[in-house]
């Protein structure tokens, strides 16, 4: 019985351990900074494919947005905060949102109404309770 209760301390004492960390400002600040490089190079890659089939930029402009698109599949195995491929990618889903209509105003002078900034809002306030929620251990 004593080995245990020794485990089941020492797996609690993990789980605390974990805990702590999820909540630190620089690790709540790393996660948050992470998906929004990883929008970034989502956004920016296909925008760079988009003008390059689209609008007949150069075609150096569509192999740069696939190589920073390749890079984009990568940088969600970074974060640090869930190992579940679904539940970082339904995460990352609301960022993406908001971070298209950003870049859709701010490079190609979209008008978005107040359903958009709404909506993008309410995905954000979604998915930061999806990731911040503390999860049960399974």
């Amino acid at each position: 019985m004593s080995n245990e209760g020794s485990a089941s301390s020492t797996s609690q004492d993990d789980a605390s351990a974990k805990d702590d960390t999820h909540w630190t400002t620089a690790f709540v600040l790393q996660t948050i900074v992470l998906f929004l490089v990883t929008g970034l190079a989502e956004i920016g890659g296909g925008w760079l494919v988009w003008k390059c089939v689209r609008d007949h930029r150069p075609w150096w402009w569509g192999v740069a947005g696939s190589l920073v698109l390749v890079a984009y599949g990568f940088l969600p195995t970074l974060q640090p905060v869930v190992d579940s491929f679904g539940r970082i990618y339904a995460v990352y889903g609301g960022f993406f949102i908001a971070l298209s209509l950003l870049w859709g105003w701010g490079l190609d002078g979209d008008r978005h109404d107040v359903g958009d900034v709404v909506g993008s809002a309410v995905a954000l306030v979604g998915v930061l309770l999806m990731l911040f929620w503390p999860m049960r251990e399974t």
